[in-house]
């Protein structure tokens, strides 16, 4: 076995794999840009080498770099992760002519399956189900509108060495096919410096159903089930699953069967995914292979109970399976949800910064938590805004979601922006909990974007008892101060009133932390179990026969309590003081709509106009970088630049004013 192996990879996935290295007993490498120096990838390593800038193709992008590494680390074998380098075949042929193992398939399984046009042809040959479609290069628009009246509308244009949505146009029409052509040829060209595009059918109520498979090299291929990956944003996963809700077992055993052959064709070793669309009558069709680990590798590993990735490295080191197809056997369910610093509110817009508390929910046999950060680390705007994969397991799929929903309660995050709302809004959908998923599932069901009322509604009783419970145990806690007179000593009443999001609701606290705690709301008692104590940012609890975890943070005299991914503004005040609190003046909002704000921590590229400039509604004023992405302010109505208030190359943070206009 390998003595030492370097993990060629930042972030979650260098973890995963250093976790599993010292598992076999194997020394790991990190490597880190100037950027991660204090990574946890970085403190994980029982060795870490510097390869450069922040910028990714000036560190984790470039091959000579790490090549370097090696030689200089002694190490045996390089595990590439996913992104970055893992799916470059010349980074394979430059291990090779190093005399590194690289710990995944050969040059020519990546070369083939990395060329959607390429992988097609010999998904074909292998006698695996493809979508009916025109493979060839397309000359010019007019040839694609001939083209798509061959195979019906509606069609996929699609770039041929496209991925993670560029590229992509849906025609349901002549002109939509001349103009999706030309679009994305010219998005495929900017994008990956090759404008080939091809042309497919489009699958109505589309699901993205992936089969794991695991080849040795010596002839031996499984596959491990699939993967439930229809949940998508912009073409990227949201929420995935395994198994998947649709599949039977001869749906299953179709497209496994057909996975391996296409697998054994290229003579494929290591893990592997086939990636297939799957239609309403549970047709299937090829989409592509991956060539590499994937991000949502955790739920095929809770449900068959194999470490992928030790699988990987032993594969590389010339071992053959142990395991036949006829030993797999699905256990239960799997969940995984990706945890990212993003503001769900804001259209999705990136959110770094640091993490001022990180608290993941514990670890155990249902919960899983692969991370790359801690509290007190940044995550930074170079990479991708991932803070977690949390997975959960259960003997069911309502068990599995359940216990999802109670680790995204329990999930403590501040500094910045995250998306657990919108992932708690997604496991609470009526829709995800019956199984009836499409690739169109968010589009359909947040037509508008995610906002405050895409949340559903909760018991508002929850948050009240919360709220009262915890302000009654402070004012025990403040009562019990010393040096008071006897007789003369504070007493605390049982009446309340909770303020929550304006709302005046009436309560009395009954009880002791001792025997639990009784609110009565509307002449309803409402039992509170907990064994909470002052301080702590999760409230869990047994509330109306049911585990409740509410998360917790001082708001001035009051208190922000979330739960099920809603947040609500609480205060708890005597019946007095609640009376005076009504009579109190209401202050407005300042009127900011005279100032163009930065919606996200980020750089500023440009700044497009001038002062005393006079600007129409939609042109561009500014253009802010953040997440290796560039977004474009534009003008909302007409008017007149007043004052600039930041330059290009200045730092942005979040609501940061860039434009002032003149009144």
């Amino acid at each position: 076995m390998f003595e030492k192996i370097l993990i060629a990879n930042r972030g979650e996935i260098a973890c995963r794999v250093i976790k599993t290295a010292r598992k076999m007993g194997i020394k790991t490498v990190a490597v880190y840009s100037d950027a991660d120096k204090e990574a946890l990838h970085v403190q994980m390593a029982d060795e870490a080498v510097h390869i450069g800038p922040p910028p990714s193709a000036q560190s984790y992008l470039q091959v000579e770099k790490i090549v370097e590494a090696c030689l200089k680390t002694g190490a045996q074998a390089v595990h590439p992760g996913y992104g970055f380098l893992s799916e470059k075949r010349e980074f394979q042929e430059a291990l090779a002519k190093a005399g590194i193992t690289f710990i995944g398939p050969d040059a020519h399984a990546i070369f083939a399956m990395g060329d959607k046009i390429e992988s097609k042809k010999l998904a074909k040959e292998a006698g695996v189900s493809t979508v009916p479609g025109y493979m060839g290069v397309i000359k010019d628009a007019e040839e694609a509108v001939k083209i798509a009246n061959e195979i019906g509308y509606p069609v996929m244009i699609k770039a041929s060495a496209g991925g993670g949505g560029k590229g992509m146009r849906l025609a349901h029409n002549d002109t939509e096919a001349r103009e999706g052509f030309v679009s994305a040829t010219n998005e495929a060209k900017a994008s990956f410096a090759d404008d080939r595009v091809f042309i497919e059918k489009f699958i109505e109520q589309p699901r993205h159903i992936e089969i794991q498979v695991l080849a040795d090299g010596h002839g031996n291929c499984i596959y491990l089930g699939e993967r439930e990956c229809s949940i998508q944003r912009r073409h990227q996963k949201v929420i995935e699953e395994a198994p998947s809700p649709f599949l039977d077992e001869e749906t299953r055993r179709a497209m496994g069967e057909q996975a391996v052959a296409l697998a054994k064709t290229v003579n494929y070793k290591s893990a592997g995914t086939v990636e297939f669309i799957v239609g309403a009558n549970r047709d299937f069709y090829f989409l592509e292979m991956n060539t590499r680990l994937q991000v949502e590798h955790p739920v095929t590993e809770l449900v068959t109970g194999l470490d992928l990735v030790e699988w990987m490295i032993r594969i590389a080191n010339g071992e053959e399976l142990t395991i036949r197809q006829e030993d797999v056997k699905l256990n239960g369910w799997a969940v995984e949800a990706r945890v990212y610093a993003e503001d769900p509110f804001r259209g999705f817009l990136p959110s770094t910064g640091r993490l001022t508390r990180y608290q993941p929910p514990a670890e155990g046999p249902y919960v899983r938590v692969d991370t790359g950060v801690y509290e007190g680390g940044e995550i930074s705007m170079f990479y991708d805004p991932m803070i977690a994969k949390l997975i959960t397991y259960g003997p069911t799929r309502e068990a599995a979601i359940t216990h999802m929903r109670t680790a995204l309660d329990e999930y403590y995050i501040r500094g910045l922006n995250h998306n657990i709302p919108f992932l708690a809004a997604l496991m609470a959908h009526p829709r995800f909990v019956a199984g009836n998923l499409t690739t169109n599932f968010i589009a359909e069901e947040f037509p508008e974007g995610f906002t405050a009322s895409s949340l559903p509604a909760e018991d508002p009783d929850i948050l009240v008892a919360v709220a009262a419970v915890v302000r009654h145990m402070e004012a025990l806690r403040e009562a019990s101060i010393s040096g008071q007179l006897p007789g003369l000593e504070a007493k605390v009443g049982e009446s309340w009133v909770v303020i929550l999001n304006g709302k005046q609701t009436p309560v009395q606290v009954r009880g002791s932390a001792a025997t639990g705690w009784a609110v009565v709301i509307g002449g309803e008692a409402v039992d509170v179990r907990t064994e909470w104590q002052l301080g702590q940012p999760l409230f869990r609890a047994q509330i109306k026969e049911q585990s409740v975890c509410v998360q917790i943070d001082r708001k001035g005299a009051g208190y922000r309590l979330s739960h099920a991914g809603s947040s609500a503004e609480a205060l708890v005040l005597s019946p007095r003081g609640a009376e005076l609190q009504a009579l109190m003046p209401h202050k407005e909002p300042p009127d900011m709509s005279k100032f163009l704000l930065s919606p996200m921590p980020g750089l500023l590229v440009s700044v497009a106009v001038e002062e005393g400039q006079e600007i129409k509604a939609g042109e561009v004023l500014a253009v802010v970088e953040a997440m290796k992405m560039e977004n474009v302010l534009r003008a909302e109505r007409d008017g007149t630049v007043g004052k600039i208030h930041a330059q290009p190359g200045a730092s942005l943070a979040v609501d940061q004013i860039i434009v002032e206009f003149a009144a």
